[in-house]
């Protein structure tokens, strides 16, 4: 059952815990972060959290409904954390860029943190700002709404997409994730040309490059494709409007 949340101006103990600190919302996303660094997401439980806090588990309950809006705070803390110190530019595609990429190192900054928060809609401060921010971007560089939108959704599905691939990587043990690196210099880069001729071909590449992020690369090609989609739609423009006053000529006549 779920916990009645005290209200924000009642929230802050009054008491300080036994560590000699006083309880609040900032404090406890900080250190649920620490303990998913520290433990992973199974290590991150009400209890634990109230003991690192050095306060009762039912002291989080004055601040979360439960666990899992905690998991939705934390997702809306790494989306604050991307955005401190973004603004825009006034060159769409270039702000777009940073953007998606401050996004991308924010989560992977917390990979534990990302791999549990990356799927969920906190519909909290930050994250709506960061969607006023993109639609605003795409809107003011001219995309129509229903375009807008439309970019707008690849374009967020895509970063935390990416952040949560990437995320797991970087939360799995140090040997586990050495050894699936390894698997392109020990497997790929010695399958034969003759069954396998274009991995054969391509190896030394696949080496080089398959052990990092393609967030980048999958960002410009997302931005490129949408900034021929806004030069298609202005250059059509001029046609549509010469096409209209033909057919109000045409209607006059």
């Amino acid at each position: 059952m779920a916990k009645p949340v005290v209200q924000d101006e009642q929230r802050r103990r009054r008491r300080p815990t036994k560590q000699g600190t006083v309880l609040s919302h900032e404090l406890i996303v900080e250190t649920a972060l620490r303990m998913l660094r520290e433990h992973g997401a199974q290590g991150l439980t009400a209890r634990r959290l109230g003991l690192a806090l050095g306060a009762d588990a039912s002291s989080v309950y004055r601040y979360f409904r439960g666990m899992d809006e905690l998991s939705r705070a934390i997702a809306d803390e790494l989306m604050h954390r991307a955005m401190t110190g973004w603004a825009p530019t006034g060159d769409w595609r270039a702000d777009l860029r940073a953007l998606g990429l401050r996004v991308h190192a924010s989560y992977l900054a917390h990979p534990q943190a990302a791999v549990l928060a990356a799927s969920r809609v906190s519909g909290r401060a930050h994250e709506i700002a960061a969607d006023e921010a993109v639609l605003g971007l795409l809107r003011g560089a001219g995309f129509p709404d229903r375009s807008a939108v439309r970019i707008y959704h690849v374009f967020i599905d895509q970063s935390l997409a990416f952040a949560a691939l990437d995320a797991a990587s970087l939360a799995l043990p140090d040997e586990a994730r050495r050894a699936d690196e390894a698997v392109w210099q020990a497997t790929y880069a010695r399958l034969p040309e003759r069954t396998h001729p274009h991995i054969a071909a391509t190896a030394e590449l696949l080496a080089e490059r398959m052990n990092e992020s393609a967030y980048p690369s999958a960002l410009d090609l997302l931005l490129a494709a949408a900034a021929a989609e806004l030069r298609a739609a202005e250059l059509a423009a001029p046609e549509r409007a010469v096409s209209a006053r033909a057919a109000e000529g045409g209607a006059e006549g």
